[in-house]
């Protein structure tokens, strides 16, 4: 008797907090949105952080990089071609002008090596296309980077590429801030991070002076690609400052506003000109900070599986 006396007291405590609890818990209407528990909610800033990782996918905002060819093997001389085909598999020919560019095709091996910025140019169909060969064997990304001008959005669109041949991947690099190229002096100076958006400061130098005469090159005084090392993810990096005026010069400071979507290792491709001649600067950067941005390993990329290390094999004939 004593035990069921305990439970119908313990019944009755439970039924008067219920109610308690319902009377003083928010109220839901059956039009609000409920939030789902399999993960924490992303804040808008996360999004646009998560956003701003391009160069993963073949696919972005609509528009597909497809028909990619090139030279079957290192040392065959070919050509590179590809086409952007909209949702609907028709060639993309409308593209606004970036950087002085309708395109800019990034090509670098798996392992970080092997560079080359180019610009290959478009026929009536809209096939793009360049004369090519791979100088070494191995896999490389290679990277359409454009503004379509029916979204007139920036978008980066990649695919891997076999080149047959031996192979021997590069291991990878320490953190490297200095780089000496066509006998000029690059140093790095600034952080690199995953938290808030950092300057970055290049300087030229040459037998130890300033070099003062560095010429416009795709908008601005310097052009530099980061990939994220392992998967070679494509950041945009915004140099500082006023274009330059055709024919002006400066010098031998070019400053980049960055944020790395998430800490790790990135690679650091330079592009400056000087004399008419454009060089190409590689740094190893490790970025801080906390990361904010998450995305997906397209299908049809494959993962280096020796780290990335930018050394002088990098071939800057192509520019």
């Amino acid at each position: 008797m004593k035990l069921g006396l305990f439970g119908a007291g313990l019944a009755a405590v439970f039924a008067a907090s219920f109610a308690a609890a319902g009377a003083v818990g928010p109220v839901q209407s059956p039009s609000t949105p409920t939030q789902s528990t399999a993960g924490p909610a992303k804040d808008d800033g996360a999004a646009q952080a998560a956003s701003a990782v391009t160069g993963l996918s073949m696919e972005e905002g609509g528009f597909i990089l497809k028909d990619v060819s090139s030279p079957g093997s290192a040392g065959q001389q070919g050509t590179l071609s590809f086409t952007i085909a909209d949702a609907d598999g028709n060639p993309v020919t409308a593209f606004e002008t970036s950087h002085d560019k309708k395109l800019h095709l990034i090509v670098v091996r798996t392992d970080g090596t092997q560079f080359r910025h180019v610009h290959p140019t478009m026929d009536d169909t809209g096939t793009w296309s360049l004369p090519w060969e791979w100088k070494t064997a191995g896999t490389y990304r290679v990277y359409a980077d454009v503004v379509p001008t029916a979204t007139a959005s920036n978008i980066t669109l990649t695919r891997t590429v076999q080149a047959a041949g031996e192979f021997t991947p590069v291991q990878p690099a320490p953190v490297s801030t200095t780089d000496e190229v066509g006998g000029f002096d690059v140093a790095l100076t600034g952080s690199l991070s995953a938290s808030e958006e950092t300057m970055l400061k290049v300087t030229v130098t040459r037998d130890g002076q300033p070099v003062t005469t560095l010429q416009p090159y795709l908008g601005s005084y310097g052009h530099l690609v980061a990939l994220r090392e392992g998967d070679l993810a494509y950041l945009h990096v915004h140099p500082q400052g006023r274009e330059p005026q055709p024919g002006a010069s400066s010098g031998p400071d070019v400053e980049f506003m960055t944020e790395a979507p998430t800490p790790g290792p990135y690679l650091l491709y330079l592009d400056f000109q000087v004399e008419g001649k454009v060089q190409t600067a590689e740094f190893v950067l490790n970025a801080t900070g906390t990361s904010s941005a998450t995305t997906a390993m397209p299908a049809d990329s494959a993962v280096p599986t020796d780290s990335a290390q930018p050394g002088k094999s990098a071939d800057h004939s192509g520019h």
